[in-house]
């Protein structure tokens, strides 16, 4: 029974990061139809930013003690992930919409492009050595859940990730706000004769689908560091995540989310090397099925 509740609440945790980086993934193509190729380093900027933080902040309020970060810098989590919004909202205005009225292939271009440029800009910041923040993983102690120990750092990720999806659900389809995102992914002309502000609104949506990338980023780091390379394979099993979903699908990107982190926690459990094999059969069987995903619009 242990082990069962073990691997659930990884499965749990596994979905809950794959649902931050694949929700802002989602968003930002279902208001814009951009298909965000730095979203992966935008990821990995959260996290680096967030050990760097952890390790300035722990080292002054634990007198300097290797592995003794308060509980407390867990606050710095928005933090991170404000961050990175920031960057997100000047990448948008600046550097993607010159390209809107463009074929798609040019917004590829681009976004390739600054996945590369966001990575030696974290290689040039922090070096090329992994940075860590698992003191603050350490400081919160384990529990005890259904006769198993389990790590409380955890398991506050998979209520985070909860209550993100929750937040963000309420944000789309209960707020003003959403409104306005809804009708501008349907008709950016006709929402712009409606008088709704719509480059504004791009910036948000884009600001807002940024940060729930750093906020994974940052979430993630205390557990498994920080690394250059980690956005690129973020990436690529948030692509597989809005396969089996649906691009542009945040309720999609929450069924393949939980999909993923399923069958990626049984995969390591019982046959580790056939782990991603058996996600990219499973996008291949949805693309050949359902193309535009499980939940997607076609």
């Amino acid at each position: 029974m242990d082990v069962l509740a073990v691997q659930v609440l990884n499965a749990l945790l596994y979905a809950a990061v794959l649902f931050l980086i694949a929700g802002g993934l989602s968003l930002i193509y279902g208001v814009m139809r951009i298909v965000n190729l730095a979203h992966g380093n935008l990821y990995a900027l959260g996290a680096y930013v967030m050990a760097w933080a952890v390790g300035v902040a722990g080292a002054s309020l634990s007198g300097g003690i290797p592995g003794t970060a308060p509980p407390l810098l867990v606050l710095l989590l928005p933090v991170a992930a404000a961050v990175v919004a920031v960057v997100g909202a000047v990448m948008e205005p600046t550097l993607l919409r010159p390209l809107y009225r463009r074929a798609e292939e040019y917004q590829l271009l681009i976004t390739f492009g600054l996945l590369l440029i966001l990575e030696d800009v974290m290689r040039i910041l922090w070096g090329a050595t992994p940075l860590s923040a698992s003191g603050l993983w350490a400081a919160f102690g384990s529990a005890n859940v259904l006769g198993a120990v389990y790590p409380r750092y955890n398991l506050l990720v998979i209520v985070l990730g909860l209550a993100v999806a929750a937040l963000l659900w309420a944000v789309v389809y209960r707020t003003r706000f959403g409104v306005v995102l809804r009708a501008t992914s349907q008709d950016r002309r006709m929402a712009a004769a409606m008088g709704i502000d719509v480059g504004r609104t791009y910036v948000l949506a884009f600001a807002l689908g940024t940060l729930m990338a750093g906020l994974a980023g940052a979430v993630i780091v205390p557990i498994q560091g920080a690394v250059l390379g980690m956005g690129v394979d973020a990436l690529v099993l948030a692509f597989v995540v809005v396969v089996i979903g649906g691009l542009g699908s945040l309720e999609g990107a929450l069924a393949g989310a939980l999909i993923v982190g399923i069958v990626r926690t049984v995969a390591i459990q019982y046959f580790p090397e056939l782990e991603l094999a058996v996600l990219y059969l499973i996008a291949a069987a949805v693309l050949v099925t359902r193309p535009a995903g499980l939940l997607g619009r076609a």
